[in-house]
């Protein structure tokens, strides 16, 4: 690997994991993530340990997230015992996951909160101001979720990167 290449793929990899905290990821899945989008081949996690200099168990548990969101997959290699892993490289395809993961882990449970702090305020008068209120972002959230449901299932379609591409 050239200087300059192992200089920005590191930069990559730092920047991704800065970033990761302000979107709720822990720094280290981010940086586990970052690893293998740029990565050429799968990568073990004693690949992941010694390139991030990380412990086996921080690696372990991040590298589970990441599959569980289905940012990444298990990859197995004839002859060998290892488990690999590589990322997701459609970015398209990785970001509807994402969407799909916040919607479900934040987006739905925010909705379901909410209408319940409704239901319990309905016949109260008093209450009318904190209605309207709770009501609007109620209908704003539910908007998002119904935005991001429409994005995460155009996994295979290629509709909405084009809609997105003519708002640029």
């Amino acid at each position: 690997m050239t200087g300059a290449l192992e200089e920005s793929r590191s930069r990559f990899i730092d920047s991704w994991a800065e970033m990761g905290p302000k979107w709720g990821i822990p720094k280290t899945m981010a940086q586990i993530h970052a690893l293998l989008m740029v990565a050429e081949k799968p990568l073990s996690t004693d690949d992941v340990m010694e390139e991030l200099s990380i412990s086996r168990g921080n690696a372990n548990v991040n590298l589970r997230s990441l599959a569980d969101w289905g940012l990444v997959r298990r990859v197995f290699i004839k002859g060998d015992r290892k488990e690999y892993f590589q990322s997701e490289k459609d970015v398209w395809n990785m970001f509807c996951r994402i969407a799909r993961e916040r919607k479900k882990r934040e987006i739905e449970p925010v909705i379901e909160t909410m209408q319940e702090c409704l239901a319990m305020v309905e016949k109260d008068k008093a209450s009318a101001l904190f209605r309207e209120r709770v009501g609007q972002l109620l209908d704003l959230v539910k908007t998002l979720d119904y935005v991001l449901g429409k994005i995460a299932q155009q996994e295979r379609n290629a509709i909405i990167p084009r809609i997105l591409k003519l708002l640029a």
